[in-house]
């Protein structure tokens, strides 16, 4: 029997690869595939509209005019004066409101990792009553926002601060307690989520061996949940490094004033005048927390994500 001769063009045409999403079709020569000229544009405003601010503060810091009316985006007259003057202002003591920061945001730091692990801990492996009916307490008090509460914390620390004037109104330490009872919703939330992915089978083995609940959480799930941890730990210190409204309430002397308090007053005083002063120091101000950053920033993503997945 013979075969009937195939044609040498449709060979050709079978054999020749499809070109993924053109239908079959191959693409005209010289004609673009996709043009992404207008992403990278895109990318590039984004980029400008973001780092505009972040040059002009620099390039306001160093300029020895020192003042907002001859701020520009290039200095004409670089210098250091602005830090000079910032430091040697004895009516505003900025190294003062630093340390002030660093206390605060440090201490609260520590104290919150520490409180919110323990609470996330006793929500993701003990069973006791009311365990649900806590966590969906603590979740709706989460929805009313903060301000509603600012009145009743004044009144309420005013009044302690008559019984013990440690941890009254103008104190470091009452505003701590504050900043701690506040933070605790979101992170336990948080933190539990990672804590779910830890295995259960690692807290038994432990159990056989004749563990306690505080070794098994201080020896083995503490050492496990460390990208959760160095989370918690970065959005606890930069939003306390920046928090101002909470502060501005309770701080009233100059000596007992955070940075972000401390440099509003000074931009308040005389806002063309002393604005060399102020972002000179808001360039300083920004020094911690970018360390903060670069310490923790590869923790940062994994334990957002492992602990809002379970």
């Amino acid at each position: 029997m013979s075969s009937t001769p195939q044609d040498p063009t449709d060979t050709a045409l079978a054999d020749a690869p499809l070109e993924a999403g053109s239908g079959g079709r191959t693409p005209t020569p010289g004609k673009p595939r996709g043009s992404v000229w207008w992403r990278h544009a895109l990318a590039l405003l984004a980029l400008a509209f973001a780092l505009f601010p972040i040059v002009f503060i620099v390039s306001s810091a160093f300029n020895n005019a020192g003042t907002l009316s001859t701020s520009s985006l290039l200095p004409s007259n670089i210098g250091v004066e602005n830090f000079n003057d910032l430091f040697s202002d004895s009516a505003r003591p900025y190294w003062t409101w630093f340390r002030n920061s660093l206390i605060i945001c440090g201490v609260a730091t520590v104290a919150t990792l520490f409180l919110g692990a323990s609470a996330a801990y006793a929500f993701s492996r003990l069973r006791w009553t009311g365990r649900r009916g806590g966590l969906l307490f603590i979740l709706l008090v989460q929805m009313f926002p903060a301000l509603l509460a600012f009145v009743a914390l004044f009144i309420t620390f005013a009044n302690v601060g008559n019984v013990l004037p440690a941890i009254g109104l103008n104190t470091l330490a009452g505003l701590l307690l504050v900043y701690l009872g506040g933070a605790m919703g979101s992170n336990i939330w948080l933190l539990k989520g990672y804590f779910d992915t830890v295995p259960r089978e690692l807290d038994e083995a432990a159990k056989i061996d004749g563990s306690s609940h505080a070794r098994i959480f201080f020896t083995i799930t503490l050492r496990l949940v460390t990208p959760i941890l160095a989370t918690v730990a970065i959005l606890a210190f930069v939003g306390l490094w920046g928090e101002f409204l909470l502060a501005s309430i309770f701080l009233t002397s100059a000596d007992n004033q955070t940075l972000a308090v401390g440099l509003y007053a000074t931009r308040q005083a005389d806002q063309n005048r002393y604005f060399g002063q102020f972002v000179a120091g808001a360039l300083i101000a920004s020094i911690p927390v970018v360390l903060v950053y670069l310490a923790l920033q590869k923790q940062l993503v994994g334990g957002l994500t492992q602990g809002s997945v379970k």
